[in-house]
């Protein structure tokens, strides 16, 4: 979005958007948040039991709650959970709200990103890729519809990632 302030970080579990959005927000020296762990940090509780005792449907109610505050915050660098941009009102939110940059990154890195992280409730510990193709048939679409860049992830240094991003934030088209 011209003129805003914010950047806001899409894409699937292990892309790497916490890590970037930290130390892009240290570079620009602009607050830095998290979404899932805002989630957490306001119920007491990680991803894995709020999907446990609310299900997917509860953990979302939450999600949308927690974006649709933190989309006010001006100027932040924000790190969306990789099924954020599921909702609509989430999509909207962020294209009007932001420079929305979208972390592209394969199954097979997600894999090598994911593999011991037990807070992953989405993520089918049987049949880990078959889980994440599967979210990115879907989401794909999805996070590429309301990016204005992407960059891949699983092919760049983050400091080459980050780059990118400031690059195109200060484009002037932006």
């Amino acid at each position: 979005m011209r003129g805003s302030r914010n950047i806001y970080l899409i894409g699937p579990m292990g892309a790497g958007k916490t890590t970037i959005g930290r130390q892009l927000a240290r570079q620009l020296e602009l607050d830095f948040y998290d979404s899932d762990w805002e989630i957490e940090s306001r119920t007491g509780v990680n991803i894995p039991m709020i999907f446990e005792y609310e299900g997917e449907d509860g953990f979302r109610r939450r999600e949308r709650a927690v974006l649709a505050e933190l989309t006010r915050l001006s100027p932040i660098v924000l790190a969306t959970g990789g099924g954020a941009i599921l909702a609509p009102e989430n999509r909207q939110r962020l294209s009007e709200n932001g420079f929305v940059v979208y972390l592209r990154c394969s199954v097979t890195r997600q894999m090598d990103r994911t593999m011991r992280d037990a807070n992953r409730p989405l993520l089918n510990p049987e049949q880990p890729r078959d889980s994440l193709e599967s979210l990115m048939k879907v989401r794909g679409p999805l996070y590429q519809s309301c990016s204005d860049i992407i960059v891949d992830t699983g092919s760049l240094s983050t400091r080459m990632v980050i780059k990118r991003i400031v690059e195109g934030f200060q484009s002037p088209q932006f």
